[in-house]
């Protein structure tokens, strides 16, 4: 099994990591020389079909050109693209398996929630994620990507988990009812820093806030049910459930490292693909998206 990750940002450096320990041979596409890296320069000049897997860890707005560009030369491979799929809606006919990386689908506590939800019917859900863009990455916000409009910034894109995540649990589309993206703050950004999503989803009422502006870092899943109310909090990493009688549950997992979710994305898109976002469910993302960005310029 031979790899080759697109863009050596800290993005794909992770990917790096994580397959070797895997046991999986990478090399990378970088225009940075990177010690101990077999590192192309140009992915033009790169023999593709001596790859079985491909990861896509460039600037979101690079994203279709990277796709197209690899689906076109090889078939029969795996292409694992960085979310958010594309910086707007496009259609797309692959060659080969392209699969999106929505890690948090591999959050152990969302999949016991999925688990959790199979029975029940959702009444309403409540998805919250805000960090102030500045303290976020420990790098000049000036200069990375999410702070430009053209590079495929802003929440709407960058947050887009939220929107991944929450179909996942209800194993529905959404229905937009009304989307709004705005920049309100004085960040010196060109994107948006807010984003409030009102949808549906088979009858359940589903309500999504992003943001850049939260000095108090957030992300949290709140759940309404006829029995039960759950609360997810993915930077505490606790679950709470409680029910019609206020006895509540608490299930957390306070050691989980952040690559035990990327080693677990990429053995599921390697091996069984349960869990893993599938290109048509990225484009219905893409498509909401799409349309909430028609409605606000």
């Amino acid at each position: 099994m031979r790899a080759l990750i697109i863009s050596m940002g800290s993005i794909g450096l992770r990917h790096y990591e994580v397959l070797s320990k895997m046991g999986i041979k990478a090399h990378a596409i970088s225009s940075q020389n990177i010690e101990n890296i077999t590192i192309y320069k140009d992915l033009h000049e790169v023999n593709l079909e001596i790859y079985d897997y491909f990861i896509i860890a460039s600037a979101t707005h690079l994203h279709y050109e990277h796709l197209s560009y690899i689906d076109s030369k090889v078939s029969g491979k795996i292409i694992l693209c960085e979310k958010p799929l594309f910086d707007k809606f496009k259609p797309f006919s692959p060659n080969n398996q392209i699969l999106i990386g929505y890690n948090l689908r591999f959050h152990p506590l969302i999949l016991k929630l999925k688990n959790m939800l199979k029975n029940e019917k959702i009444l309403s859900i409540e998805a919250r994620c805000g960090q102030y863009l500045p303290s976020w990455r420990n790098r000049d916000y000036t200069k990375s990507y999410s702070a430009y409009k053209e590079r495929g910034g802003g929440v709407l894109l960058d947050l887009s988990h939220e929107i991944d995540y929450i179909r996942f649990l209800c194993g529905f589309n959404l229905e937009l009812i009304k989307g709004v993206q705005d920049k309100i703050s004085n960040l010196n950004i060109t994107s948006d820093d807010i984003s409030m999503i009102l949808a549906r989803s088979n009858g359940a009422l589903i309500n999504i806030s992003l943001n850049y502006l939260s000095k108090v870092a957030n992300r949290q899943i709140f759940v309404e049910t006829n029995d039960n109310s759950y609360h997810l909090d993915l930077i505490a990493n606790e679950l709470k459930i409680t029910n019609k009688d206020g006895l509540t549950t608490l299930i957390n997992e306070p050691n989980l490292d952040r690559n035990a979710l990327f080693m677990a994305m990429h053995a599921d898109a390697l091996g069984l693909q349960k869990y893993i976002c599938k290109l048509n469910e990225a484009l219905d993302t893409m498509r909401l998206i799409d349309q909430i960005q028609k409605d606000n310029r």
